[in-house]
């Protein structure tokens, strides 16, 4: 098994705060998306606080302690609300090596309802009995907050903040862009569908199994039935093809 180098982490996450960019997913300055490095020290990368999310380059990005302390020099100051959030989840879940952030509007619409996220389409089946919620306490800017937002992260692999917007982890940064793109996804649909009429909600069992389908692709499967296992490397690679013809500069 290859182990990635930090040079091939920073070009993954300048990637992703691309494609946040570019599928419009981004609030100017502000959000966040940070990556573990290997190693016991719990370093992490993070934005350079004051760059929109197009202009991120692999060598932009800062590299920071669970203090929110530069390790190397940089020109760059450090979103401290992104510091807060992200290193309280680093520090918690040893598989949460991505951790991502938006301020959508679908995404902080969704956070607004009561309802929270429904199962209404495929796409939102994929986070059925995964998403956690987390009451809004203001700008994330109270490291009390910290073990409030962890508790409630519980070992869930994503997170609706409530009033405030959206949070995906990953083992990988693939896998927290992915889950991500389609958590908006769902939020959008949901929104849609409320908007035009009364919705219908398949039966529990139907959502347990699709959920399934989507996070188990390795379990046993009953006669007949096909996985699809490689999806999200497919898919990740597909979108750095897209970005070396649109926005190649990200590795810089």
């Amino acid at each position: 098994m290859m182990i990635a180098t930090e040079q091939s982490l920073r070009h993954e996450l300048a990637a992703c705060y691309r494609l946040i960019a570019h599928f419009r997913m981004s609030d100017l300055i502000f959000t966040h998306i940070s990556l573990r490095l290997p190693g016991p020290e719990h370093h992490f990368l993070i934005n350079p606080y004051g760059l929109l999310f197009d202009e991120v380059t692999a060598s932009s990005l800062v590299k920071i302690d669970l203090q929110g302390r530069p390790i190397e020099p940089t020109p760059h100051p450090v979103n401290p609300a992104g510091f807060v959030i992200h290193s309280a989840i680093h520090a918690a879940r040893e598989d949460a090596r991505c951790v991502l952030h938006t301020h959508t509007r679908a995404g902080c619409a969704v956070a607004a309802l009561e309802c929270g996220l429904l199962p209404l389409n495929q796409m939102s089946m994929e986070f059925y009995g995964k998403v956690a919620y987390h009451a809004y306490e203001g700008i994330a800017l109270d490291m009390d907050e910290q073990r409030r937002l962890v508790a409630d992260l519980g070992d869930k692999p994503v997170m609706i903040l409530r009033n405030h917007g959206l949070l995906t982890t990953g083992r990988s940064v693939a896998e927290a862009f992915l889950r991500m793109y389609y958590l908006e996804k769902a939020c959008e649909i949901q929104l849609a569908a409320q908007s035009a009429g009364q919705v219908i909600l398949p039966s529990p069992q139907v959502c347990a199994h699709t959920e399934r389908q989507f996070n188990e692709p390795g379990r046993g499967l009953k006669q007949g039935e096909l996985a699809d296992p490689d999806a999200l490397q497919l898919a990740w690679a597909a979108l750095l093809r897209m970005l070396e013809r649109v926005a190649p500069g990200y590795r810089n």
